[in-house]
């Protein structure tokens, strides 16, 4: 007995209750290849925001310093670690913090200062392309500064404008200066919208009266394809004392969050596919009651329980190939679209964040092997599954019992 054969003939048999149940498997696996993907698109733009546009993929600082972020908390030799880091493997880019008072009218905020160097900044991480206004840092104007977009907002700055930074060298005395907005950033995280004040490393240690020294050094492998573990490794040896963490340590609840995105993902499939599994449970069952008398023939003429259960198996593997066929070229299609064009959302979200990480108010999927397969795999599973109790009900039946059923 072909099982496939049989089965096929069935379907075709009752079409209208087959096209019905396949439709009803391959929407849901249109609408999992699809949230699939959104989620996958969300997760790694939010990676991406907390790493290329910001914090790196590794971080150096004295012991403690992320615990109690000191003025004089400084790595010294910094040109020389620099280099020792470029022969480990990675692009460096070192950085100054301070927190200071902006003032510009009659609007102030405190606002987190952060000297760089923009060439050596601009081979880390790509905030130098996330402006939403201006231009980027240049040595061409050494008193221009960028502002984090809430801040702008707060003390109603723009592009040209002036803006006075006030706070304490740290010779203890009083620093005064005046500086002109030169850019205004797009979104990127909740603590540099709200105070992030970016000026060259120059500027800086004018205002702060810090000569030598930095707080920080970002760090980005030079080859993607090293693993992680095995760069943080190398430069932790390049390092020594300092204290050298990946961007999993430095944003634990981002790490944890993305961590937990299979599971999610799992979750949302479990539901969506235990609706569809008991639309396949019925449609197999009425199958099985319709044909009592036709499995009591069949039994007769000497097939075994397993062969009787195989066709029914073989009738549900048979729509859920149809129904996967469709849902991968539907869905596939359109989470392409969505990978391209994205869901603008900049008309009814301005404030969207994912674990403290601004996301782009364009939500774009990201389609991968994982994000088609992982859908269609646990549909095929689930209609398996679904059949199991209507397969031993038709392997069960006693061909006497069968001939006397109405």
């Amino acid at each position: 007995m072909n099982p496939f054969l049989l089965a096929s003939r069935n379907l075709y048999r009752n079409w209208q209750r087959s096209l019905v149940t396949t439709l009803a498997m391959g929407l849901a696996g249109i609408i999992m290849i699809l949230f699939s993907s959104l989620m996958d698109g969300m997760l790694k733009a939010s990676e991406r925001n907390a790493t290329i546009m910001n914090a790196g993929e590794l971080q150096l600082h004295l012991p403690f310093y992320l615990d109690d972020p000191d003025l004089y908390a400084l790595i010294q030799g910094e040109n020389q670690l620099l280099e020792k880091l470029t022969g480990a493997g990675v692009s460096a880019s070192p950085r100054l913090y301070a927190y200071a008072l902006a003032a510009a009218g009659s609007s102030s905020a405190g606002v987190q200062l952060r000297g760089i160097l923009p060439v050596l900044e601009a081979q880390v991480t790509d905030i130098h392309k996330h402006l939403a206004q201006g231009k980027w840092l240049n040595d061409a104007a050494p008193y221009g500064v960028v502002l984090g977009r809430k801040l702008a907002r707060t003390l109603n700055l723009r592009v040209g404008d002036e803006v006075v930074l006030t706070g304490q060298a740290s010779d203890g005395a009083m620093a005064n200066e005046l500086y002109q907005v030169q850019g205004i950033l797009k979104a990127v995280a909740d603590d540099i919208d709200r105070g992030g004040f970016f000026m060259l490393a120059a500027a800086f240690r004018e205002f702060t009266v810090v000569s030598e020294g930095v707080h920080e050094i970002a760090m980005k492998r030079s080859n993607p394809s090293v693993s992680l573990d095995r760069i943080q490794q190398e430069v932790q040896n390049v390092a020594g004392s300092y204290e050298v963490k990946d961007w999993r340590a430095l944003m634990p609840v981002m790490a944890r969050l993305l961590d937990m995105a299979d599971s999610q993902t799992f979750f949302m499939l479990a539901i969506t596919y235990m609706a569809v599994g008991s639309v396949i449970l019925n449609a197999m069952l009425m199958s099985v009651f319709e044909r009592i008398h036709e499995f009591g023939i069949m039994k007769a003429l000497g097939l075994g329980p397993w062969q009787i259960a195989q066709l029914i198996f073989a009738e549900a593997l048979l729509q859920a190939i149809v129904a996967s066929l469709f849902a991968l070229s539907l869905g596939g299609w359109l989470a392409l679209r969505l990978q391209e064009r994205g869901i603008d959302f900049s008309d009814t979200a301005t404030n969207t964040s994912f674990a403290g990480i601004a996301m782009d108010p364009v939500w774009r999927a990201s389609v991968s092997v994982h994000s088609l397969a992982y859908p269609i795999g646990f549909l095929i599973a689930m209609t398996l599954l679904a059949v199991i109790y209507p397969a031993i009900k038709a392997a069960l039946i006693k061909p006497v019992d069968a001939i006397q059923h109405f």
